[in-house]
C-alpha cells in the first residue's frame, strides 16, 4: 500500500507504522474512526503505540479501542468528504 501511495491518494487504516509510510509518500491518511493522521501527528501515534505494546506486554495494560460510535462514523465521514477534496486539489497542480 505505501509502495503505491503518492500526492493526491487517500488511505484509510488504523496500521500507524503504515499511516507513517503513505504520509512520508505523500498521501492524506485517515483513520477508521475519522482521525487524520499528518506529519506533525504521526510521531505522537507511533510513540503512543510503542508504548501501549509495550504495557500490554508487561501485562499491566489489557484494554483495547473504545467500540466504535456514531459520533465516529459521523466524523470519519465528514473528514474523508474533507480529505478526497482535498486530495483532488493536490492533483490537480
Amino acid at each position: 500500500i505505501a509502495e503505491r501511495a503518492a500526492k493526491g491518494d487517500v488511505v484509510i487504516t488504523s496500521d500507524i507504522p503504515l499511516a507513517g509510510r503513505c504520509i512520508e509518500a505523500g498521501a492524506r491518511v485517515l483513520g477508521p474512526k475519522g482521525g487524520e493522521f499528518t506529519e506533525e501527528t504521526i510521531g505522537d501515534a507511533l510513540a503512543t503505540r510503542a508504548l501501549h505494546d509495550m504495557l500490554r506486554q508487561g501485562g499491566t495494560f489489557n484494554g483495547g479501542p473504545a467500540p466504535f460510535a456514531k459520533a465516529d462514523r459521523s466524523r470519519f465521514l465528514s473528514k474523508l468528504d474533507e480529505l478526497v477534496h482535498a486530495a483532488r486539489r493536490d492533483a490537480r497542480g
